[in-house]
């Protein structure tokens, strides 16, 4: 395949994958509708896969379009990347950047976002603060910051970046020992392993993130981290409540069990904050295009 003739054809089928419309993939673009249309039909024969399925309600992915549209994502970012960088004629961005994470974002997020982002902006030294409180932009010298909940009353600009919600989960071992838990009731009758910002009240929600009520627990055990949360109900310890994305591996291999499964924690909204009053900086719109890329792959 000639690489160069279907780097063209790649932008446009992101596009199209990304928005699940011919339309508007070609209002985005600048394009007619037939020729957004013949473009992915040449890059289905170059390919030789069908990529995209079209019915009444729009476009649908292939396994195989799943597949390319999550290797061929970042290539799109990247490209409008490199033009920008070029149409500045700036200086590669270097020295100290300085931005706190959440502490259960390392692995599968803020790890690969770094090693990406040196590797586009290799004069640059990262410096990331893992903490779950709020951490003042001027104060500790913060380039930028990802935090999640209520924002304090500041100047500081903040991007959304995803929601996260929380599942119970216990490990089958646990249960066999202590019972099933059926029903918010059976708490009283379960280790609970409480984190800092959860208490003795509970705020629940159904699937939806509706039916909001509040459950009185009692917690076995309080820890200050979710990482530690987890190890606990690895090994045995009791019932705790942690976000999907962080157990989802966890469930998929059936080391731990979803409990209550009509029943889910709170929705946290993270955002993105810097106190950039204009344009950022190149480097930091590329943090923040890497984390919510990696975020939405996380939760999705």
């Amino acid at each position: 395949m000639n690489s160069i003739k279907l780097a063209p054809l790649l932008l446009i089928f992101v596009e199209v994958a990304k928005k699940r419309s011919f339309t508007a993939a070609a209002k985005k673009l600048g394009l007619s509708k037939s020729a957004i249309s013949q473009q992915i039909k040449r890059l289905e024969e170059e390919t030789g896969q069908q990529l995209l399925i079209r019915n009444t309600r729009g476009v649908v992915l292939t396994a195989v379009g799943e597949t390319l549209l999550s290797r061929s994502e970042l290539f799109n970012e990247q490209l409008s990347m490199t033009l920008t960088e070029l149409d500045s004629a700036k200086e590669q961005p270097s020295g100290d950047f300085r931005v706190s994470v959440p502490p259960f974002f390392e692995k599968g997020i803020v790890v690969p976002v770094l090693k990406q982002l040196s590797l586009e902006f290799p004069k640059l030294k990262p410096e990331v603060i893992i903490t779950g409180k709020w951490q003042d932009l001027i104060d500790n010298q913060l380039d930028a910051a990802i935090f999640g909940g209520d924002i304090q009353d500041c100047d500081y600009r903040a991007l959304s970046i995803g929601k996260v919600s929380e599942v119970f989960c216990a490990s089958s071992r646990y249960l066999k020992q202590q019972g099933e838990l059926d029903s918010v009731e059976s708490f009283s009758t379960h280790q609970f392993i409480a984190t800092a910002w959860q208490h003795d009240r509970l705020e629940l929600f159904d699937n939806q993130q509706k039916g909001q009520h509040w459950v009185d627990v009692k917690h076995s055990s309080k820890v200050n981290t979710l990482n530690t949360a987890l190890e606990m109900v690895l090994n045995d310890m009791g019932v705790a409540l942690l976000p999907e994305f962080l157990a989802r591996p966890y469930l998929a291999d059936e080391q731990i069990i979803r409990v209550l499964p009509n029943v889910r924690g709170k929705a946290w909204h993270f955002y993105f904050l810097h106190q950039y009053k204009g344009k950022k900086p190149v480097h930091v719109t590329r943090f923040y295009q890497l984390f919510c890329y990696y975020f939405s792959k996380a939760n999705a």
